[in-house]
């Protein structure tokens, strides 16, 4: 099934990275959910009071950061995504080169 987003939505798989400080192991119950993501689809982008579209700034693929509680989940084929707007994105992670 595809997902395609609308306007300034876009469609996010959380990135889960474990993360041990000094050997205690979290159980899952206790976790705070990742606030990092994958961008797997994005919106045409908003319109402005002329009617132009304005191009989203994130793309498919891009590594982002978001708010703690952005967004709407949703449960795809056993799969969990978030769908944000893209004021809800706080930055993009880049590789460093």
């Amino acid at each position: 099934m595809k997902i395609k987003p609308l306007h300034d939505h876009i469609l996010v798989e959380r990135i889960e990275e474990e993360v041990r400080k000094g050997g205690i192991i979290i159980p899952d119950t206790a976790k705070e959910k990742p606030q990092q993501g994958k961008v797997i689809a994005v919106g045409d982008g908003r319109r402005d009071e002329k009617g132009n579209r304005i191009a989203l700034d994130v793309k498919k693929g891009d590594r982002i950061l978001f708010g703690k509680y952005a967004g709407n989940e949703i449960k795809v084929e056993d799969k969990e995504y978030l769908i944000i707007r893209e004021d809800d994105i706080l930055g993009i992670i880049e590789k460093e080169k």
